[in-house]
């Protein structure tokens, strides 16, 4: 009986720590998701690459989980609106299609020193994505004003988008593939 539930123990054992060692979070997408940045003229830009319907707010983390971190948070009212391009700092808010900036970046804060930013969508079902913010800085002047830097994807231009996207990575607001 003692050799039985030694074993039994150690099956439950092996599956513990099999099940601890599963770095994927349970409702995580199958690909990775990402969202296009770059600069121009010193205006941070957004380009979803899809467009997301609905959304009710935006939020900007830079230098996420440090002592550095900051955010800007964007809300339009309900039912939301459509956003897909959008001048995020630097530029005019008057084309945000109905989102305004709610919680501004700190005066004092230099949002060209910060190493990334993550972005996340309210509304519509979404995902975040995270960009090398300086890798945007760096390399923007170096591609046509239609390319975005997608995160791991690299720098993307339209049709770029629409053939990798839900093969190799998903726009944020892009559903999970079936």
């Amino acid at each position: 009986m003692a050799d039985i539930t030694k074993r039994a123990c150690a099956a439950l054992l092996v599956v513990a720590v099999t099940a601890a060692c599963d770095t994927k979070a349970q409702f995580a997408p199958s690909l990775p998701p990402e969202a296009g940045f770059r600069i121009d003229g010193g205006v941070l830009k957004l380009w979803t690459g899809t467009p997301c319907e609905g959304v009710t707010g935006l939020r900007l983390t830079f230098d996420s989980g440090t002592q550095n971190s900051t955010e800007q948070v964007w809300a339009a009212p309900k039912p939301g609106v459509r956003v897909e391009r959008l001048d995020l700092l630097g530029g005019s808010t008057a084309d945000a299609g109905g989102l305004q900036v709610r919680t501004p970046l700190p005066a004092a804060y230099d949002w060209t020193k910060a190493g990334s930013v993550n972005i996340s969508v309210d509304g519509p079902k979404a995902f975040g994505a995270k960009a090398d913010l300086a890798q945007v800085l760096r390399e923007s002047a170096g591609h046509p004003a239609g390319s975005y830097l997608f995160g791991r994807s690299g720098w993307m231009e339209a049709a770029d988008v629409q053939r990798e996207n839900r093969k190799s990575f998903l726009t944020i607001c892009t559903p999970e593939p079936a």
